[in-house]
């Protein structure tokens, strides 16, 4: 029997870019959060112009519609903890 090589599929690589992509995004809010709270901006605040800006933007490119169905299931994400400061971000 031949042993064949396995190289990552297309969606294995769209995968890790992805990944990738959404750590520097994490990065990079996280060093803007930083600074602002360096400048004396409380992090309430910070966190209410977060979800303003992304809920904005996630209005813009999926619509309304679709962005409600998406807030209509966080409270049970919030409960089941998946925003919590002690879970690890994959």
């Amino acid at each position: 029997m031949a042993v064949m090589a396995t190289e990552p599929g297309p969606r294995a690589s769209d995968d890790r870019q992805i990944a990738e992509k959404k750590r520097l995004a994490l990065t990079y809010l996280t060093d803007a959060w930083n600074a602002a709270m360096d400048e004396g901006v409380d992090c309430e605040i910070l966190a209410h112009a977060a979800l303003f800006t992304a809920l904005a933007e996630l209005i813009e490119t999926y619509g309304e519609d679709a962005v409600a169905e998406l807030a209509a299931t966080l409270p049970g994400r919030i409960r089941s903890f998946e925003f919590s400061p002690l879970r690890s971000v994959q």
